[in-house]
């Protein structure tokens, strides 16, 4: 079987693996000249299903979790060492609300947090602790994922190349390319989301950190050589490449809220991007004839890639049918072989 997936980043890099490692010859195509040059450069990498349920569907934890297993041991680039979600005591109302919606964590005090974080002794008195949760780098993922494609013999990959110049007819399609389909896919718009790296030499954390706050919450995640990933805006414009001057404030007065070293720290990089979402901001598989569009990931891009791999594979080498993300909009399932039309379980109408 000869598949042709479309876009590298970590919707694509997941798809392409996961259909290669079943046999399929696959060709991978991005018109940039590496890999997960769009969002998946930008993401915070929490591997975190169980936090995502204070604010998503019950579905993005339940496809998240597969993720736990797929940057741990499949494509192994993932540090399991959990969650830490704290608050100021001015904020500890909020702590209580993320706590009613989350699961699998343990409210800890002040001498625990000290024990998993000592930077962070005597700055908090109540967390969550989320101990299954991970946490990765997202460039090296991407990095790493496109060295395992490049060492399979069945994958093909072509970077620098439009899709349209493409030749040969493949037996599927698959289209990985979040915002970029918004002409083919228009309920699809895109979340601005900014994001800042600092050097904090100062500082040492081991595991993600998120500051809750009514306005202005921030996450902080680990990366190399103690610098540190900040993220948290979620903006409703499509604005592709502007960081604003507010959020880079914002984003520096939050981290400084988890601990004043930040305030000397060196801004090694700002950037943004639009992460693909539907009105539900819950994931899509689309079936139209021989296409297959895996979009819609939101936020999520490294929690539902893996799972949504999966899934998008189960339905070509099997016909499996993935009620929560797809389902037969115009025909039945022993039409699988005819023209198709597929629409997402959320929805009320085809997409077409």
């Amino acid at each position: 079987m000869r598949i042709r997936v479309v876009g590298a980043g970590v919707a694509g890099l997941t798809v392409a693996y996961e259909l290669a490692s079943r046999g399929a010859e696959v060709e991978l195509i991005e018109r940039e000249e590496g890999p997960g040059r769009g969002c998946s450069w930008y993401a915070g990498g929490m591997v975190a299903p169980w936090c995502e349920l204070e604010s998503a569907e019950p579905l993005v934890c339940q496809l998240g979790v597969e993720a736990l297993d797929f940057w741990t041991r499949r494509i192994p680039v993932a540090q399991t060492r959990g969650s830490l979600v704290v608050a100021t005591p001015r904020d500890l109302p909020e702590l209580r609300l993320f706590a009613r919606r989350a699961q699998e964590f343990e409210e800890i005090g002040g001498n625990r947090i000290a024990e998993l974080e000592p930077d962070l002794a005597g700055r908090f008195s109540r967390a969550l602790f989320f101990p299954k949760e991970a946490h990765l780098d997202p460039r090296a993922a991407l990095e790493t994922t496109t060295r395992r494609l490049a060492a399979m013999a069945n994958v093909r990959l072509r970077f620098g190349l439009d899709a349209a110049q493409a030749e040969g007819e493949p037996d599927w399609t698959i289209d990985c390319t979040g915002y970029a389909a918004k002409l083919e896919l228009p309920g699809l718009r895109g979340v601005k989301g900014e994001m800042m790296i600092l050097a904090a030499p100062d500082l040492n954390f081991s595991r993600p950190i998120r500051l809750l706050h009514p306005r202005h919450p921030v996450y902080v995640v680990p990366r190399e050589d103690k610098s540190y990933m900040l993220g948290a805006t979620q903006i409703e414009n499509e604005e592709r490449a502007r960081v604003t001057a507010r959020s880079i404030v914002e984003l520096v007065n939050s981290a400084y809220a988890v601990h004043p070293a930040f305030g000397e720290a060196e801004i090694l990089e700002t950037g943004s991007d639009l992460r693909p979402a539907f009105f539900d901001n819950l994931p899509r598989i689309i079936v139209r004839e021989r296409k297959i569009f895996v979009n819609g990931l939101f936020r999520h891009g490294f929690l539902l890639a893996p799972a949504l791999a999966r899934q998008c594979a189960d339905f070509i080498f099997v016909g499996a049918l993935a009620p929560e993300v797809m389902r037969p909009a115009t025909i039945s399932q022993n039409e699988l072989g005819s023209s198709m039309i597929w629409e997402s379980a959320s929805s009320g109408a085809p997409t077409v």
